[in-house]
């Protein structure tokens, strides 16, 4: 289980980073206005939430990911195809 958690979590951790590190520098997150409303908070709170919410979404694609690879490795075993 910890192998699959670390196949998950450890990419989507990279792609959040580099998500985040895209995103900040093309937006200064004391600018934001969500709905209307201007977000007050301070930068580093911005920063932090906007890695959160990149990694849940990155570990979210790559967990589909992984669930789709080993269920086309589970149908191909079922009907004796190879899985190369």
């Amino acid at each position: 289980m910890a192998k699959y958690l670390m196949w998950v979590l450890w990419p989507s951790f990279i792609a959040a980073g580099l998500g985040v590190g895209i995103i900040f520098t093309l937006i200064d997150p004391t600018e934001l206005v969500i709905l209307g409303y201007p977000v007050h908070a301070s930068r580093m709170a911005l920063y932090t939430l906007g890695f959160f919410i990149l990694w849940a979404i990155c570990a979210v694609a790559s967990a589909l990911s992984c669930f789709l690879q080993a269920t086309s490795h589970l149908d191909n075993a079922n009907r004796g195809e190879s899985s190369e």
